[in-house]
């Protein structure tokens, strides 16, 4: 199976995830994770931009490019919505997730529920935690509950 983690990078709920998994036949992907270099991906490559909204756009350009392979090859996506900021590009994947068909798990607080609500729907879980995130993904593989 394979598992495009998305949203949220400034904890580690990633690499919980795949401890939990461990033993699992599952092939986890995920977009760039240090920040400074998602940002200037674009300039870095492409040349320097005087406008931010510019060099912005560069690397959200070469990101997508990233994002829509891995979203389009993976079984399942799961989008983890931060505490600390707004991650609208985790709203983006979820929607292009869901609009290709993916299934979609949501991982988030309790507090983002009803901001999350159309992203929610969309999903087949929302989870609270990463070890829920592990248990759904054992179960679906395995057919075994927590135990």
């Amino acid at each position: 199976m394979k598992v495009y983690l998305s949203g949220e990078i400034h904890t580690d709920w990633r690499e919980q995830i795949i401890a939990a998994c461990e033993g699992l036949d599952v092939t986890f992907s995920a977009p760039v994770t240090d920040h400074a270099a998602s940002d200037d991906c674009g300039v870095a490559i492409l040349g320097a931009e005087p406008d931010k909204f510019w060099h912005d756009r560069k690397g959200a350009m070469v990101n997508a490019i990233r994002t829509r392979n891995a979203i389009g090859a993976a079984d399942v996506v799961v989008v983890r919505f931060g505490e600390q900021y707004k991650q609208w590009n985790a709203a983006f994947d979820a929607g292009y997730a869901s609009a290709l068909g993916k299934s979609l798990i949501v991982l988030q607080q309790l507090e983002h529920d009803h901001a999350l609500k159309e992203v929610d729907a969309a999903a087949l879980a929302v989870a609270r935690a990463p070890e829920e995130v592990a248990q759904i993904l054992r179960y679906v593989l395995t057919g075994t509950l927590p135990g």
